[in-house]
Parts: C-alpha cells; sequence; structure tokens
C-alpha cells in the first residue's frame, strides 16, 4: 500500500461524500492546497470510515473559498484515511488495523504508509496538525491532546471548554506528530450533525489565519482532564444493553450494560454508581488498564449480587451503544479532572 498524492483536489473530488471517496481513491491520500503563507496546516480526516465529520468541513470549507475566488490564508495538506472502511460506513473493515492505532511502528502494509506520511511530514513539519473525528455516543464537543504545553493547551481550548489530555494509547497519530509539531484531535459530536462540520470549520478557518500559534490557553475558562483507565470487553464475552436488571426470561448474557450509560459522559460519576449487571457469582467481563497497560479492574469495578458498580470516583467518556464499536475498540475511557494553576 502507497500514499497516494495529489495536488488541489477537483470540483468532482469535492462533490464526493465520505462513502464515495473509493471512486477516486483506491487508498489513503495526501492532497496539497496551496494557500498564501507557508507552512501548511496538516488536517486529517477518515482515520475511521464512519466519522465523516472532517472531509466534511475540509470540502465545504476549500468551496468556500473557490466561491469567493480567494486562496486560503494559508496552505493545507490533507490526509484521507481509510476510503474502504467508508465505503461501508464502518470504523475498520475485518482484517484491517484501526486508521489510529498504526503510528507507533509494527508490522503490515498500513504500518508502512503510517511511516511514509511521517516522513512525509518530518521533511516539511506542518505549522500545526488538527485530526477530526466523530463519536458515536453522546459526548459533548471536546479536544484532546497528547502534550501539555501552552501552544496545546490553548490551542484545544479554542476548540471546546473540555480538554482530555491523553497518554494511552500512545500509538495514535497524534502522538506521533507530537514531536514535530502542536497536534490537537477534534471530537465533533456524533455522524450527520450539522452542528459538528460547522464547529470544525469555524475551528480550521481560525487556524488558516494564525500567523503565530497561541500560548495563553485561558486556564480559567479550561476544563482539563486526564484519560486514567480504558475499559474493554473481555474476549468471548457476550453482552447487550438493558434498563433494568435481568431476569429469568431475559436472553442469557455475560453482561449488560446500562443502555443510559451514554448520557453520563462528561459527568462527574460518584463510587456505587451502577454501571450494569451480571449473572450472579460470575467473575468481571471486562479488562479495565492504564496508561501503563497494566490490569486495574479492581480498582474501579466491583460486583454486588448482579449489579456492577464503580468502585470510585471518576468521570467516563466516549462511551458507545454501538456493540460493533465496543467490540472494535473500546467500552469507554474513565477520566480524572487535572487541577490547573
Amino acid at each position: 500500500m502507497k500514499l497516494i498524492q495529489a495536488e488541489e483536489p477537483s470540483e468532482d473530488l469535492l462533490d464526493l461524500a465520505a462513502s464515495d471517496l473509493h471512486r477516486h481513491f483506491d487508498g489513503p491520500a495526501l492532497l496539497r492546497i496551496p494557500g498564501r503563507r507557508q507552512p501548511a496546516l496538516f488536517v486529517s480526516v477518515l482515520l475511521h470510515g464512519n466519522e465523516p465529520v472532517g472531509w466534511d468541513a475540509v470540502r465545504e470549507l476549500l468551496r468556500r473559498y473557490r466561491s469567493a475566488g480567494e486562496a486560503l490564508p494559508r496552505a493545507m495538506t490533507v490526509f484521507i484515511g481509510n476510503v474502504m472502511a467508508a465505503r461501508e460506513g464502518l470504523r475498520r473493515l475485518d482484517g484491517q488495523p484501526d486508521y489510529n492505532r498504526i503510528w507507533k511502528g509494527g508490522a503490515g502494509q498500513e504500518v508502512e504508509l503510517a511511516r511514509e506520511l511521517i516522513g512525509e511530514l518530518r521533511r516539511a513539519p506542518p505549522f500545526l496538525a488538527v485530526d477530526v473525528h466523530n463519536n458515536t455516543g453522546v459526548n459533548p464537543h471536546y479536544a484532546c491532546i497528547t502534550r501539555l504545553d501552552p501552544s496545546s493547551l490553548a490551542l484545544a481550548r479554542r476548540f471546546s471548554r473540555p480538554v482530555v489530555y491523553v497518554r494511552s494509547p500512545d500509538t495514535v497519530l497524534a502522538a506521533a506528530l507530537a514531536p514535530m509539531t502542536t497536534a490537537i484531535i477534534l471530537e465533533a459530536g456524533r455522524p450527520g450533525e450539522r452542528r459538528g462540520v460547522e464547529h470544525v470549520i469555524e475551528y480550521l478557518e481560525a487556524c488558516l489565519e494564525l500567523s503565530v500559534l497561541p500560548v495563553t490557553p485561558q486556564h480559567q475558562t479550561l476544563d482539563l482532564y486526564e484519560t486514567v483507565a480504558t475499559v474493554r470487553i473481555r474476549p468471548g464475552t457476550r453482552f447487550d444493553f438493558a434498563l433494568q436488571a435481568p431476569t429469568a426470561a431475559t436472553t442469557p448474557q455475560d453482561l449488560w450494560l446500562l443502555e443510559e450509560f451514554e448520557h453520563y459522559n462528561f459527568e462527574e460519576l460518584s463510587a456505587g454508581t451502577l454501571f450494569g449487571y451480571v449473572p450472579a457469582a460470575s467473575p468481571l467481563p471486562l479488562e479495565v488498564t492504564d496508561v501503563a497497560d497494566r490490569d486495574v479492574a479492581e480498582r474501579y469495578f466491583e460486583i454486588q449480587g448482579q449489579e456492577l458498580r464503580l468502585r470510585r470516583d471518576l468521570v467516563p467518556a466516549m462511551f458507545s451503544p454501538d456493540p460493533a464499536i465496543i467490540r472494535q475498540d473500546v467500552v469507554c475511557y474513565f477520566m480524572e479532572r487535572v487541577p490547573l494553576h
């Protein structure tokens, strides 16, 4: 798999929805759009094929400048990721790795492509990098950063009040870009929400207008969180969602997740909060790892009869009601607030 490189996109390309990009590219592509300033703003879209907000924002933004007959205030380089998964509306296809987990080495054609892209960017480091995503559950719009430096904090705050400091997984694109430039991850709501596209366009326009990177993060209006644990389904676990405790008539499962839990994303939850249900006397059906990849399940969960409850105060994020997403990625992340001084 080779990285496809192209110059400024044609009108025909900008007419294509994310699900139709495979008609133009048979794999990941790098577009270079000229502008009045260099170095370029780097924008990554569609690392996950079911998250079209980035591509929708980029193509609408480019159309606006073309309609006005204006050049971009700054050059922009756009990486288009998993077009084959986008064709099917899936995060990734069976047999593919997650395109946001290939940036720290390993083996396979996708990892080789990742090395090629990072090599390209090292030769001409971008002014700023922005990686755009959707969520599948109910979450506020928020930004993620992999470094706690002033520019990262300031640029994350320009997108949202909630900002998440991410140390794990360290295989994401933003972590690979952080040594060469400030890298911001945008989480812009669920697919299909117009506000997400508008919010990303506003943010990219502001980034294109910058002459220097800001270094004042407005601490007084910043809610900073750090991911401290990742929650996954144990392999082979049968699970479903439930509104109430299972009965004898309920279809047998190893775990019933609390259906309303996605509405608790970014809420401060107390120890003892109900997370789901399990069969009586069953082992914990979840894997929980900290940023050092240690098993910390017992630190965060306890079983009381059939009830699976939180053992400590925490803030969840990215809990999704989509079983396929849970199987392919995570149930959710656990976060803690970081005090700002």
